[in-house]
C-alpha cells in the first residue's frame, strides 16, 4: 500500500484536487471567477518554462542518440514499424472520438473570450509555403524565445541536437552544460507540479462555475471512453501484433511475459521507469539482445500509442469545446507530431506535446490547462498502453530482421548459453 501511494501520491492529489474544483463550481458557479488568479498563477508558471523546457529536453535527447549496436537495418525497421503502429493507434483514436461529443459547450465564444482570445481575432491569408515558413522559422534570435513560436523553437532545437551529436566530443562541454540545464528546468517543474493541485483545482472550480456541469460531464466522458478503448486496445491490438510476429508461439510468449511490464507501467506512470523491466519482458518473449536494448529505449522516446490516442482525444476535446471543424488529416498530422514530443516521465511530462497541439491546432495559449487535466485523468492507462507498445512492438522488429524463425533462434542461444 506504501508503495502505491508513492507511486500513484501525485496523480491521486491531483484527481481529489480536480473532484473538489468541480463541487465547488457546480455549487458557487460565477461566484468561483475569484479563484481564477490561482489558476492564472499556475498558468504562468508553466508558461514561464515551457520555452526552457522544450529546447534542452529535444536538444539533449537528439544529442545522446548514439550508434546501434546492429547495423542501419535495424534502426531503419524499428522506425518503420514506429510509423505503422502509430498510424494504427491513431485511427483508433479517431474512430473512439469522431462520432461521440466529448463536449458539447453552450456558447463557444464565451469560452475563447474567458480564456483570454477573441473568437474574432484577424487572419491574414497566407499560401501554404508562407504559413510553412512563418511556423518553422523567425526573422529575429528573441523571437524564438517566444510560446507564440513552438514550431520554430522545436526546428532550431532539433538543429542544435544534430549539431551537437555530429560534433562529437569538440560539443561534450556545450552538451554537458545544456544536459544540467535540463536536470535544473525538469526539477523546476517539480516543483510547479507541487502546486499543480491548488492551480488546476482553482482553475477547474473557476471553469465549472462558468459553464456549468456540461464541461465536468465531458471530462468523465472522456476518462470512461478512454479507459475502455485502452482496455481493448491492449487485449486485442497486441495480441493481434504477437500472433503476426510469431503465430501460436508468439501469442504465447506475449501473454505469458508482458504483465511484468503492466504491471510496472501502471504502477510508476512513468515510460522510462519501466525500460529495464520491459527490456526484460522482451527477452523473455524471445527477441534477440540487440533488438530489445535498441528498441524499448528508443519506443520511450518516439513510440507511444496511449500517448497518440491520448493526443486525439485532446485534440477533439478542444475541437468541440471551441466548435471548430479541422479535416481529419490534420488531426491526423497533428496527433503524430505532438506524439514525438511526449517526455517519458510521470504526470507532467506530456506539457510539450500539449503546446505544440494548441498551437498548431490555432486554439488560445491559455487552454493548456484543460489538456493538463485530461492529460492527467487518463495517465494510468496511456502509460500502460506506450510502454507494452514498445514490447509488441519488438516482436515485430525481431520478425522482420531475423526471420521467422526468431523465437527458434533465441531459444537455441538461451540452450548454448
Amino acid at each position: 500500500m506504501k508503495k502505491f501511494w508513492t507511486n500513484y501520491k501525485q496523480t491521486i492529489i491531483l484527481l481529489a484536487s480536480l473532484v473538489i474544483g468541480a463541487i465547488v463550481g457546480l455549487i458557487f458557479k460565477e461566484k468561483t471567477e475569484v479563484l481564477k488568479p490561482f489558476g492564472d498563477l499556475f498558468m504562468n508558471l508553466m508558461f514561464v518554462i515551457i520555452i526552457p523546457l522544450i529546447f534542452l529536453t529535444i536538444t539533449t535527447s537528439i544529442a545522446k542518440i548514439s550508434e546501434p549496436k546492429r547495423l542501419s537495418k535495424v534502426i531503419i525497421t524499428i522506425f518503420g514499424v514506429f510509423i505503422v503502429t502509430s498510424l494504427v493507434a491513431v485511427i483508433v483514436g479517431l474512430v473512439s472520438t469522431y462520432s461521440i461529443k466529448l463536449v458539447n459547450p453552450s456558447d463557444s465564444e464565451a469560452i475563447m473570450e474567458t480564456l483570454g482570445e477573441s473568437a474574432e481575432s484577424e487572419k491574414v491569408e497566407l499560401n501554404i509555403l508562407e504559413r510553412t515558413v512563418q511556423a518553422i522559422s523567425v526573422s529575429d534570435f528573441k523571437d524564438i524565445l517566444s510560446k507564440d513560436n513552438i514550431i520554430a523553437l522545436v526546428v532550431v532545437s532539433i538543429l542544435v541536437g544534430l549539431a551537437i551529436s555530429k560534433l562529437g566530443d569538440e560539443a561534450k562541454a556545450f552538451k554537458d552544460v545544456l544536459e544540467a540545464a535540463n536536470k535544473v528546468v525538469l526539477k523546476f517543474v517539480d516543483f510547479v507540479f507541487l502546486y499543480a493541485p491548488i492551480g488546476l483545482g482553482c482553475y477547474f472550480a473557476s471553469l465549472i462555475g462558468t459553464f456549468g456541469a456540461s464541461i465536468a460531464v465531458g471530462y468523465a466522458k472522456t476518462f470512461v471512453i478512454y479507459t475502455v478503448v485502452s482496455i481493448l486496445f491492449y487485449f486485442i491490438v497486441y495480441s493481434l501484433y504477437a500472433f503476426i510476429a510469431g503465430g501460436k508461439k508468439g501469442f504465447i510468449a506475449f501473454w505469458k511475459n508482458v504483465l511484468p511490464a503492466t504491471a510496472t507501467s501502471i504502477s510508476t506512470c512513468s515510460s522510462a521507469a519501466s525500460i529495464p523491466a520491459n527490456i526484460k519482458c522482451s527477452k523473455a518473449m524471445g527477441v534477440s539482445d540487440d533488438i530489445a536494448e535498441t528498441m524499448i529505449p528508443l519506443g520511450t522516446s518516439f513510440h507511444k500509442d496511449g500517448s497518440i490516442i491520448g493526443s486525439v482525444f485532446k485534440i477533439m476535446f478542444l475541437v468541440y469545446l471551441f466548435g471548430t471543424h479541422p479535416s481529419i488529416w490534420q488531426v491526423i498530422g497533428v496527433a503524430l507530431i505532438a506524439n514525438l514530443l511526449v517526455t517519458a516521465v510521470p504526470v507532467g511530462g506530456g506539457t510539450i506535446s500539449e503546446t505544440l497541439i494548441i498551437t498548431m491546432m490555432g486554439f488560445p495559449l491559455t487552454a493548456l490547462p484543460i489538456l493538463t487535466i485530461i492529460a492527467t485523468i487518463i495517465d494510468p492507462p496511456a502509460t500502460m498502453l506506450n510502454v507494452v507498445g514498445d514490447t509488441s512492438s519488438s516482436m515485430l522488429v525481431a520478425r522482420i530482421i531475423d526471420g521467422k524463425n526468431w523465437l527458434l533462434g533465441k531459444n537455441k542461444k538461451n540452450k548454448k548459453a
